[in-house]
């Protein structure tokens, strides 16, 4: 499959992907975080599956496929092992990433996250099948895929398999978060589609609500962006770049 992503920066010694939300691309999902994550290390930008510029193909949108084409661009790319930053939807396939391919992931950082159906607000996709495409022209994400697809007619047929993803979400077990060897950070906002019990829930999964002063800090971490919503994370570059320095930069025995 042709799959477009955008390289920038050299520096560092791993790589970050980035993977983007729903219906977005990079520039809606990453425009004003990239560059400033560029300055300290190489950074690779994906679009999946349908999605800005790589084209669709005959197949269903997954979860797992989108986490199979991201090993396969590093595969292509030559590169063993990345970490991840995904937004989203592309959380989730960051996540499918740390649990199904563990060897090629180093840190993830997942930014609005739910590892099950009952992670979001109740009530939030029983209007999804009621969505059509035209509701969304005009936003921001349609106008990006419009510039940027390379079939612009093809935004009806996006919707439409995003909204069969949406219908069927990817859920994980208690035990697969508990065990996942990557380090994590969470990044939420305070007014997101998920709910905040369920960011502190995955978090205590992965380590974290201790005592640091008395146990040390955990290797995972939990950020909650105020006055922030679920699109507007995106916005929050200069809050969240620092923290994602921060915590891509402690060294760990992993290549």
């Amino acid at each position: 499959m042709e799959i477009y992503c955008e390289e920038h920066g050299t520096l560092g010694t791993r790589p970050l992907v980035l993977i983007h939300g729903a219906l977005s691309g990079i520039g809606t999902s990453f425009g004003t975080l990239l560059p400033l994550l560029a300055k300290t290390r190489r950074v690779i930008a994906v679009e999946l599956q349908g999605h800005g510029r790589t084209p669709d193909i005959d197949r269903p949108f997954t979860v797992e496929h989108f986490a199979a084409d991201v090993v396969e661009l590093l595969d292509r790319l030559g590169i063993e092992r990345a970490d991840v930053l995904g937004w989203s939807m592309g959380a989730a396939v960051a996540l499918r990433l740390g649990t199904d391919h563990p060897d090629r992931v180093g840190r993830l950082v997942l930014a609005s996250v739910s590892f099950h159906n009952g992670g979001m607000h109740p009530g939030l996709l029983d209007g999804i099948a009621d969505l059509q495409p035209e509701h969304l022209h005009g936003s921001e994400f349609h106008e990006e895929y419009v510039r940027t697809a390379p079939d612009p007619a093809g935004w009806a047929n996006l919707v439409t398999k995003m909204k069969a993803l949406d219908a069927d979400l990817p859920q994980w077990t208690a035990e697969r978060i508990r065990v996942l060897a990557a380090p994590v950070m969470l990044i939420l906002a305070d007014s997101d589609i998920i709910q905040p019990e369920h960011a502190v829930e995955m978090f205590r999964l992965l380590g974290g609500g201790v005592p640091g002063d008395l146990t040390g800090l955990p290797a995972c971490r939990l950020a909650i962006l105020p006055g922030t919503t679920h699109t507007t994370v995106p916005q929050r570059a200069d809050w969240v770049a620092p923290m994602v320095e921060e915590f891509l930069a402690i060294l760990d025995d992993r290549p």
